[in-house]
């Protein structure tokens, strides 16, 4: 007789229903004009997704605003899919005057949130199509000492609502000595101005290793393909010789592919759901007016704020709504059930 019952069988039926169903991931990159972040996102999932984008030209970057663009396609590895989106931020920091300019960035987070909300409480909940941002590459430039007063402001604004990851672009113009010193002021910089920046979940430490060692990422990307001792491979060439984009010794790219789409990818999604989600939506249900749970916030991080004063809000109203009605079907399925107990008892007496 065997003593199995099966339930060991429940990853695998996960598996095929996750495989069958397909997986969704958004990713934003937002940083200055010129850092790589188009050539870094081709490079990180081997497609060209911005074939028809027009560069501007000086003048016109001079006075350009933040204009979202946002680009979808289907992959799909090993019987695997995976509906990935970027969302890409050409013009920030690129105008004279940069005040607010990250508004249009917190904006568009924002309505991915609401849109979620207001999707999670319809009817049709079992196709919702999750845009909710899993993760930030914030790019630094290599040029500057540091963070720049930008970007501080930025990240600031961003680390309750997006798992921010920074990178160094175009890290090739730095020496390997000039790389570390820059690395060391950027991390500390975040750390006195309290920014906080994915640092890993709940996955495993061993795993964890990669994202410690080299935040921020020091990347060069590129799509062309050269030939270096016989072998194809993606890189920049210089008089001097051949900078490899795979390469470890040359950039930390595999390593920051790694945490995205290998390692990291289901928890950086999780993170969104049960702590960035949450958050925004306790803050939307507290301007209704309704009782919501302790915000989550990650270990360490500063206490939230109070939450803002009461307001009218369509999305928490139809949910106190629905949770109103609820409470009322309970309640008389109450009484009918205590109703059908003394019925029964008086039976039991005749």
């Amino acid at each position: 007789m065997s003593s199995e019952v099966g339930f060991a069988e429940l990853p695998r039926q996960v598996h095929k229903r996750a495989q069958k169903k397909g997986f969704e991931f958004t990713l934003m990159v937002v940083g200055e004009s010129g850092l790589g972040k188009s050539t870094l996102v081709n490079s990180l999932f081997m497609t060209d997704l911005y074939a028809d984008r027009e560069i501007p030209t000086a003048n016109e970057r001079r006075e350009q605003t933040v204009q979202l663009e946002t680009s979808t396609v289907e992959i799909e590895e090993k019987g695997v899919r995976l509906r990935l989106t970027v969302v890409d931020t050409p013009g920030f920091g690129d105008a004279i005057d940069n005040d607010d300019c990250w508004e249009s960035i917190i904006d568009y987070v924002d309505m991915q949130f609401d849109h979620y909300l207001r999707d999670e409480s319809g009817l049709n909940r079992r196709n919702i199509v999750d845009n909710r941002i899993h993760s930030c590459l914030y790019f630094i430039s290599p040029s500057g000492h540091g963070l720049k007063p930008l970007d501080i402001a930025v990240m600031k604004k961003l680390d309750d609502k997006v798992n921010i990851i920074p990178v160094i672009g175009k890290a090739d113009m730095l020496t390997k000595q000039e790389l570390q010193q820059l690395k060391k002021k950027i991390l500390a910089e975040i750390r006195e101005n309290g920014i906080r920046i994915y640092s890993g979940g709940e996955t495993d430490e061993e795993e964890n290793q990669d994202l410690k060692k080299c935040t921020p990422f020091a990347v060069v990307s590129s799509n062309q393909v050269l030939e270096v001792g016989g072998k194809k491979v993606r890189g920049r060439l210089y008089p001097w010789g051949v900078v490899e984009v795979e390469n470890p010794k040359h950039s930390e790219f595999p390593q920051l592919r790694n945490i995205l789409m290998r390692t990291h990818m289901q928890d950086l999604k999780e993170v969104t759901v049960g702590i960035h989600y949450e958050n925004y939506r306790s803050g939307r249900l507290a301007k209704a007016g309704r009782p919501f749970g302790d915000v989550l916030q990650d270990p360490g991080s500063p206490p939230p704020a109070n939450p803002t004063t009461p307001g009218t809000d369509d999305v928490a109203s139809k949910l106190a709504e629905k949770e109103q009605e609820l409470e009322r079907m309970r309640m008389m399925m109450d009484m009918m059930r205590q109703q059908m107990q003394q019925q029964g008892g008086g039976g039991a007496q005749v």
